[in-house]
């Protein structure tokens, strides 16, 4: 699978608007939309997202291409949507200077919801919506999902990208709503 390191962690169910314009990426664009196949995204540890291929997490969530524009032969306009959590077994650079990755997808549990955590998550993500208008979701609100709440809130949060990796790398909803909830509790 082709790996894209950005300076963001992607979560499931996220939208990721894209200009894309480095040739490496316009070849993976085409090939995506051509094969209806997806990308994986990975935050970077070191480097750059242009240039010489970055240093990225080993934890990602996969792309897909929703909708693109290609004003002109050299850029690309894409909406993109988080899909599945990977861990990136090993990788290897091609000619072009993109990563190309062997990955394991990874499972998703819900694990043992505790009510009081899962109600303070998705209070949080009511009145975020209330506030910023639901069209800040990729697509229909899903409040009574514990799972949707936690990445929904995993993405919005105005956290470092270390927290949101950790949130991103926790294969629990019941833990990634008990540790949001923690953040949102008052000090």
């Amino acid at each position: 699978m082709p790996i894209f390191p950005l300076g963001l962690v992607l979560f499931p169910g996220a939208a990721l608007p894209l200009k894309i314009f480095e040739q490496r990426y316009l070849e993976m664009t085409k090939a995506c939309v051509r094969d209806d196949t997806v990308f994986g995204v990975c935050c970077i540890l070191h480097g750059q997202e242009v240039g010489a291929p970055a240093e990225h997490e080993q934890i990602g969530c996969s792309a897909r291409i929703a909708d693109w524009d290609m004003p002109h032969p050299n850029l690309f306009h894409l909406l993109c949507t988080g899909e599945r959590v990977f861990r990136v077994l090993d990788f290897g650079i091609d000619s072009s200077g993109l990563i190309v990755g062997t990955v394991q997808w990874l499972a998703s549990n819900t694990g043992e919801i505790d009510a009081s955590s899962f109600d303070v998550c998705r209070n949080a993500l009511e009145g975020l919506a209330k506030q910023a208008g639901e069209k800040i979701f990729a697509g229909p609100p899903r409040f009574d999902d514990p799972e949707w709440v936690s990445y929904r809130l995993s993405e919005f949060l105005p956290i470092d990208w270390r927290h949101k990796q950790a949130l991103l790398e926790q294969r629990t909803t019941a833990q990634r709503l008990a540790t949001i909830s923690r953040m949102l509790q008052p000090a």
